[in-house]
């Protein structure tokens, strides 16, 4: 039978008669309205649908001290991780944010109204005692405590919530469960024990047999319930890693795992978080608890140790293992046994045993390179998703972005480029000149220095857009300025390769082949703000390659990068 929740009720806080349903959704439209963030939606979702019972709100003031100095709420009730909600002055002052007020509680995707606030309390929070207590320290390298100093707000609100709308989601809606839901399935489905498995990762074949020997040897069933809100910067997007779940499950004994998304929000706060995650799966029914080693530990701090020891999660789990009400089951990291041909616990294996693996960098750059992904470390199914993901170098989309000054051939180069990719083939070539960006992206703009940075990070965007889809894009303004030309690499290079190419043609060259006779007309004052004549130009102090019209003709450019391109992988031989 599943488990009681935590605290001994279910808190949805969804109100079931229509008539008040009806009210609270009137009543938020007049009422001034605080816009949430992402995290604070994550946590808004668990705690109105239950998943963090015995929550009923954000945490008042005497909840958060009894959770950071004790793991405990004022009820008394176990629980290790604070749930807040932060603000600044200006919205305590905008809002009328004051104990007895109420506030509407908006989703900054769709401006919809989610909740009712009411305020019981507005304190300042003791962030480095925070931070120590529930993360375990003041170094920022760990993503939690970096976001409580640098993007948690000054202020925390507290009180009790009444919702008014559930919030939407468009992807995978047939694997996202309430608890409620939840539990209702497992009833449904005759389950009486139920193994929870969290994940922020995705799951190869070591992870099948971890979680398939822990069902068995507790008689139970496996829930799969990986984290798909915020996890750790740099993480596997959730929808990759949903996409690898659904692939797996049907290598698992029939009838014995089942597939749930957890929207949460993790601080990766190893020990406390483990708790966390234990209350949070009791209260969605499981009965059992996998806790790993250095479970939701987000790695080395700044003196190049781990943030935690590597079994201080289970010690604290196995603390409160009574209390909790659900039992943990200890992960021990599996090993493949080439001689077996099977996997087994790290403790169970004897010394001297031949054994093989394959770390997460090393998968990375098999990924990355197109190198074979052997059956005994993940299976085919999970591979090709995860292939698919990961482009090879030839197969993903790159900018090329020229800068130099008006006729320094940037323009002759972009079009003989093109027509070289175009004749390679294999993804398609978009062009952005510096004339058409100007007409079709920019024409209301002027020639100011904060409009020409403008013009470049419209540029940038849409370089980005075409990288992202796999196009190779070749973009071709003057870009006077470096700071425009480092954000506009740093936007690319998020969808994928940026290259600047300096055509660093001399002024004087430029001036002197001008045929259309823009130069001249600088000269004598007709055209004002023109770069190199009285506005000025900053050569790139760190360009991918650099190259001059009045020393090399076009064709051998063009050849210069290409071979640029061939040497990272991003074409094969054209």
């Amino acid at each position: 039978m599943a488990n009681t929740p935590h605290g001994g009720v279910l808190k949805d806080l969804f109100a079931r008669d229509l008539p008040r349903q009806a009210e609270l959704s009137d009543e938020s439209e007049t009422l001034p309205a605080l816009t949430l963030t992402e995290r604070h939606l994550c946590d808004l979702e668990l705690i109105l649908n239950g998943g963090f019972s015995p929550l009923e709100g954000f945490m008042t003031q005497k909840d958060y001290d009894g959770v950071v100095s004790n793991n405990r709420l004022a009820s008394g009730d176990l629980f290790s991780m604070p749930i807040t909600l932060d603000v600044d002055q200006a919205q305590i002052d905008t809002l009328g944010i004051k104990p007895g007020a109420r506030i509407t509680l908006r989703d900054f995707r769709d401006d919809r109204n989610l909740a009712i606030l009411t305020v019981e309390d507005v304190y300042r929070p003791d962030k480095v005692k925070e931070a120590i207590e529930v993360l375990g320290s003041d170094d920022d390298t760990h993503p939690g405590i970096k976001y409580l100093f640098s993007t948690a707000k000054e202020f925390y609100v507290g009180g009790k919530l009444e919702a008014i709308s559930r919030l939407e989601h468009y992807d995978f809606l047939d694997l996202r469960f309430t608890p409620a839901e939840l539990r209702s399935h497992f009833n449904k489905l005759g389950w009486q024990k139920v193994v929870a498995f969290q994940t922020r990762n995705p799951m190869h074949r070591a992870h099948r047999e971890l979680t398939v020997r822990a069902a068995r040897s507790q008689q139970a069933n496996v829930l799969i319930h990986p984290v798909v809100g915020l996890t750790k910067p740099g993480d596997i997007d959730h929808f990759t890693r949903v996409r690898v779940y659904k692939a797996l499950l049907p290598r698992y004994p029939n009838g014995m795992a089942a597939l749930a998304l957890l929207p949460l929000a993790m601080r990766m706060g190893g020990p406390r978080e483990a708790l966390w995650h234990a209350i949070i799966r009791k209260n969605h029914g499981a009965t059992h608890f996998i806790v790993g080693r250095d479970h939701a530990g987000p790695g080395k701090n700044k003196h190049g140790k781990d943030h935690y020891g590597p079994y201080d999660a289970q010690y604290l789990v196995q603390a409160h293992q009574e209390e909790l009400g659900i039992k943990m089951v200890e992960f021990q990291e599996m090993i493949y046994i080439p001689g077996k041909d099977e996997y087994m616990p790290a403790d169970q294996i004897p010394e001297g045993t031949a054994t093989l693996n394959i770390s997460g960098t090393e998968l990375r750059n098999r990924l990355r390179t197109g190198k074979e992904i052997p059956e005994w470390f993940s299976y085919p199914e999970v591979v090709k998703v995860l292939r698919a993901q990961n482009p090879l170098p030839r197969e993903k989309g790159f900018t090329i972005f020229m800068t130099g000054y008006a006729n320094s051939g940037k323009d002759q180069i972009a079009r003989a480029l093109q027509a070289t990719l175009n004749q390679g083939g294999g993804r398609p070539v978009s062009m952005l000149l510096g004339e058409v960006i100007r007409h079709e992206l920019s024409s209301e703009l002027g020639f100011s220095r904060q409009e020409r940075d403008l013009n470049i990070a419209r540029a940038a965007f849409v370089a980005s857009e075409l990288t992202k889809a796999g196009a190779a894009v070749i973009a071709a303004p003057i870009a006077p300025f470096e700071e425009a030309r480092r954000q506009a690499r740093e936007l690319v290079e998020k969808s994928g390769p940026f290259f600047l190419i300096h055509v660093a043609t001399p002024l004087e060259y430029c001036e002197k082949t001008d045929r259309r006779g823009i130069y001249a007309a600088a000269r004598a004052g007709k055209i004002k703000g023109f770069t190199g004549i009285d506005d000025p130009y900053e050569n790139p102090p760190k360009a991918d390659l650099t190259v001059d019209l009045s020393k090399q003709n076009v064709r051998s450019i063009v050849h210069e990068i290409i071979l640029l391109l061939e040497s990272t992988g991003l074409l094969d031989q054209v």
